[in-house]
């Protein structure tokens, strides 16, 4: 079966470009034009994955994201013209599994929805991870290998290194980051974040050029890239 794709947006225009590109990449596909409509084809058709439009005309859309996840497992992309970064802060810190700004690539907007609904299948703290071909994370055993060979990390590069990898496809913000890897008890800063960034590039990247695996969400985070 396809997966279902519910499309929230209150431009028709809109939802008919996503509606032909959906169809087209083989998925099914469920309109909604508010955020009453939205949650009554949620309940009424269980979408594996929605694309939420943030300015509708009812609701924002923000305060939509924790509803739909209550109401079961879905993978949530917000596709708006916002582009203030503490919008797509908030939106993925609620759950949201990406944010996409409009205009966009629609070929973009796919391979990112592929990444969020592999993510939601897959199980967050038992899969291996292989972001590429010739690096491995494997969670169970926290091992980490680089073309075979196990890299050494610290305790903090790999906290960091496996809070990105159970998020693997999706941004992670800074302050989740943080949280997760450091606690109140550290008093984490952005900048100790960064220096542990940049040696895991060291130690992961190379040969390969820099920024290749760990993408810089400029504002908002940090992404663990994945083969398409």
């Amino acid at each position: 079966m396809p997966a279902k794709i519910l499309v929230v947006d209150d431009d028709a225009a809109i939802r008919r470009l996503l509606r032909n590109t959906l169809l087209r990449a083989g998925y099914a596909v469920v309109e909604a034009n508010d955020a009453k409509d939205a949650l009554r084809q949620t309940a009424l058709e269980h979408p594996d994955a929605i694309l939420l439009d943030l300015g509708l005309p009812d609701r924002d859309g923000l305060s939509l994201i924790p509803q739909f996840q209550a109401k079961g497992a879905v993978a949530i992309l917000v596709v708006s013209a916002r582009e203030a970064v503490d919008e797509k802060v908030a939106a993925l810190d609620l759950g949201a599994a990406d944010f996409v700004t409009k205009p966009f690539d629609t070929d973009e907007l796919l391979a990112r929805l592929r990444v969020a609904l592999r993510h939601l299948r897959a199980s967050e703290t038992t899969q291996k991870i292989v972001p590429r071909a010739n690096l491995s994370i494997d969670l169970d055993r926290r091992l980490v290998c680089r073309d075979s060979a196990e890299v050494h990390l610290t305790r903090k590069e790999y906290d960091v290194l496996a809070a990105l990898a159970k998020y693997a496809g999706r941004v992670v913000t800074h302050d989740r980051l943080l949280d997760t890897c450091w606690g109140a008890d550290e008093d984490p800063r952005v900048e100790y974040l960064r220096i542990v960034i940049r040696n895991l590039r060291q130690k992961l990247e190379a040969p390969e050029p820099v920024g290749s695996i760990i993408a810089n969400e400029l504002g908002v985070g940090y992404r663990l890239r994945v083969d398409p």
